[in-house]
Parts: structure tokens; sequence; C-alpha cells
């Protein structure tokens, strides 16, 4: 079985170049990458949501 890289939100706000307030906004309109929470609390993103999200990008750009 493959692992997912699971990425902390940090991580993610600064490879897309955004705020955590801008992407909470962006989440609350349905249009940020799918977060998951995990037991203590903390939250993730995996790799391939994050991958999946800037192709969605991509493709409402052009």
């Amino acid at each position: 079985m493959a692992s997912h890289k699971m990425l902390k939100l940090p991580e993610v706000l600064a490879e897309i170049g955004m705020s955590r307030a801008a992407f909470y906004r962006m989440r609350a309109r349905g249009q940020a990458p799918r977060l998951r929470k995990l037991p203590n609390g903390q939250l993730r993103v995996s790799r391939s949501d994050l991958d999946a999200w800037w192709e969605r990008c991509e493709q409402h750009a052009a």
C-alpha cells in the first residue's frame, strides 16, 4: 500500500501563497482543497488532494 503524504496547513498555505484567513474564506465557498482533521485536532491536506485542486484551478483559468 502506497503511503499518502499529508501536509500541514502552514505548508499548504506557503505553497499556494495564501493567508490562513483567505484560505478559510475560500473554504467557506467550497473552493479550497479538502482538509482532514486528525484525532488530535490538527489539520492536514493530502498531497493528492492539493495536486487535484491545482489542476482544477488551472482548468478554470484556461
